[in-house]
């Protein structure tokens, strides 16, 4: 039996339910995701801009909720409830848009979903370290996120198939994403099973100062470099439309997703299992290297080989950082504020995100697509910079472990 058989089976059996869960759920939103755009603008008549206003709201609801659910986890010691109220939420918005004929029904739907993916991201990343052997965690983390990966090109595949199949009937596909997403939630609730907490842990507010300070400046580093991390890696939305300016058929521009998720999905696992053995220092400067390749690639052209050769290189760096980075917000956050933590680590990244897709798009309009990816070549060389000056730099090492009993 090979090494990679024997840690696969290792793996508690709730990582594998979290990461059909996952992929359920990324199934149904990128069943709608990939076709609201559209919809909106010629079902619904609605223009560009309040597209881009509602996309905005709601990436911006997602990101304030983060911070607070995690905060709850900790504080009730319980994450399962509040996944399920996120998964749940987010189950129950995917009808709204297949009932939608206005604008407020499609914000009132979009919001609840991006409410439920808030909610449920923290604690479900820290009940992914809660019921994790340490030694296992960076593999357990790639598994849940190569099965997530694993919908995101599924989602897209059935939205073209079923297009095609049901004459562009959008409100039929719609209705159809409602059965995975569904299947999550009762997957969530029935598979996975939260190990019990200590008893007698006096509660605390896990965002009082003192608790703040108790995350310690090996966890702010994370937090830090995961931002510029972030600020480097700006929306896959501009892969999409470096293709379309390529040539590339409208009705085809899905694929570019498909592709770097596929290579995204097959390579997750393999490197988070790396990461267990290998110092976290060396991958992420790796990933900075492929990003650094994936840009230069994607600027000096927007189709044939060399743009392709920069999808999968993009690819690539996304399975060998994004699991790597949540690793290490488990190995240096206190054991009882790992929610908080997560919390807070995907708020500055999203905000990061938001600055970046933003600046990305001003670039691409000022002064075009190349120095658009340029632009992410700089922010990948400051990334290097902090990282070579990083606290952390080896392999799992869980500086929590002797806080885990702490109040």
């Amino acid at each position: 039996m090979s090494l990679k058989t024997q840690t696969l089976k290792k793996i508690p059996p709730g990582i594998w339910v979290l990461g059909f869960v996952s992929m359920l759920m990324d199934i149904s939103s990128e069943l709608i995701h990939s076709l609201l755009p559209v919809f909106m603008v010629t079902s619904l008549g609605i223009s560009v801009f309040v597209v881009g206003l509602i996309e905005g709201a709601a990436e911006a609801t997602a990101l304030i909720v983060k911070v607070f659910s995690g905060a709850l986890s900790d504080y009730f010691g319980k994450r399962k409830p509040l996944a399920v109220l996120g998964y749940g939420l987010g189950a129950l918005s995917k009808p709204l848009f297949a009932l939608a004929t206005t604008a407020n029904l499609v914000v009132g739907a979009r919001l609840m979903d991006r409410v439920g993916k808030g909610i449920r991201g923290a604690p479900r990343d820290a009940l992914v370290a809660d019921i994790t052997p340490v030694e296992l965690r960076g593999a357990a983390f790639g598994l849940r996120q190569s099965l997530d990966t694993v919908g995101a090109f599924i989602g897209p595949l059935l939205a073209m198939a079923l297009m095609l199949l049901w004459a562009n009937d959008f409100r039929a596909v719609f209705w159809f994403a409602t059965l995975p997403a569904f299947l999550c939630v009762v997957l969530l609730i029935f598979g996975v099973h939260e190990p019990q907490q200590p008893a007698g842990i006096a509660r605390t507010n896990p965002i009082s100062r003192a608790n703040l300070a108790r995350l310690g400046r090996s966890y702010w580093w994370v937090v830090a470099l995961g931002g510029v991390f972030t600020l480097a890696r700006f929306s896959e939305a501009f892969l999409v439309l470096r293709a379309q300016q390529g040539g590339l058929a409208l009705a085809w521009t899905p694929l570019v997703l498909v592709a770097m998720n596929i290579i995204y999905a097959a390579c997750a696992y393999p490197f988070g299992k790396m990461s267990d053995s290998v110092r976290h220092g060396t991958l992420l400067a790796w990933g900075l290297v492929l990003l650094i390749c994936a840009d230069a690639l994607l600027a000096l052209s927007n189709s044939g080989c060399l743009f392709w050769a920069g999808v999968v290189l993009w690819g690539l760096h996304m399975a060998m950082t994004q699991g790597l980075l949540a690793t290490m917000v488990a190995d240096t956050a206190p054991e009882n504020l790992r929610g908080t933590a997560y919390g807070l680590f995907n708020l500055v990244c999203g905000v990061a995100m938001l600055v970046a897709s933003g600046l990305a798009g001003w670039l691409w309009d000022q002064w075009g697509a190349p120095l658009t990816f340029l632009a992410g070549i700089c922010f990948c060389l400051v990334a290097l910079v902090l990282l070579w000056w990083g606290p952390v730099s080896g392999a799992a090492k869980p500086a929590a472990a002797s806080d885990a009993g702490a109040p």
